[in-house]
């Protein structure tokens, strides 16, 4: 009888969560809900930006009605930063946050988060990044020290493997044939560690006390 095993989850996708001023005292019950949906909280700081900061981080926003009310409230009081990942991050957080409009999200989406905690369409509890590429911007504002590595694809990523992993994998193919080991998985896992061409080489300096 053939068992079918899962497939290992692998999280590629990260997006930007923000508990709002208001509903930071929530703090602890809406981590507990983004955790039990399925997301791994990577990243968490407390912080309060200025009216200046929130405007450049709503940039996007700029020149509309609302966006002295929207930096005034974002700018008043601390607020907490999450990076979430999971698969497909950016989307599944904006099913679960629902419509911006939290009196809206209680009519259409009443278990939604926003409907839940938010009180209307400013004051809506919560943010999420609403793409990849918004989601990489608004990272690298609330956590400029993030190193963000996007996961190659296409034709980079032939690039990559053919330039990085192609001649180490061939050549240890090509000893494997020749050596026919009994576990040969094993075996090829060993030689890759051992001619792995980025490993650290360490250099011993002799020093005088040790000629003497």
């Amino acid at each position: 009888m053939q068992v079918i095993m899962p497939k290992p989850q692998i999280f590629v996708e990260r997006t930007l969560a923000l508990i709002k001023p208001d509903v930071v005292d929530k703090e602890e019950e809406i981590e507990d809900l983004i955790l039990r949906s399925g997301f791994l909280i990577v990243q968490k700081r407390k912080l309060q930006l200025s009216p200046e900061q929130c405007s450049n981080f709503y940039a996007d926003q700029y020149g509309k009605l609302f966006f002295p009310n929207l930096t005034a409230y974002m700018s008043s009081g601390p607020l907490v930063a999450m990076v979430l990942a999971r698969h497909c991050a950016v989307s599944y957080w904006k099913e679960l946050l629902g419509p911006a409009n939290s009196v809206r999200a209680r009519r259409t989406h009443p278990h939604s988060l926003r409907a839940i905690y938010g009180t209307d369409d400013l004051r809506n509890a919560l943010h999420g990044s609403l793409s990849i590429s918004s989601a990489e911007r608004e990272i690298r504002f609330m956590f400029p020290e993030v190193i963000l590595e996007p996961v190659p694809a296409g034709q980079r990523a032939r690039d990559y493997l053919n330039l990085y992993v192609k001649p180490t994998l061939l050549a240890g193919l090509t000893a494997l044939c020749k050596e026919k080991p009994a576990d040969p998985m094993t075996w090829l896992a060993d030689w890759l560690i051992e001619h792995n061409p980025n490993k650290p080489r360490l250099q011993h300096q002799t020093t005088e006390e040790e000629h003497q």
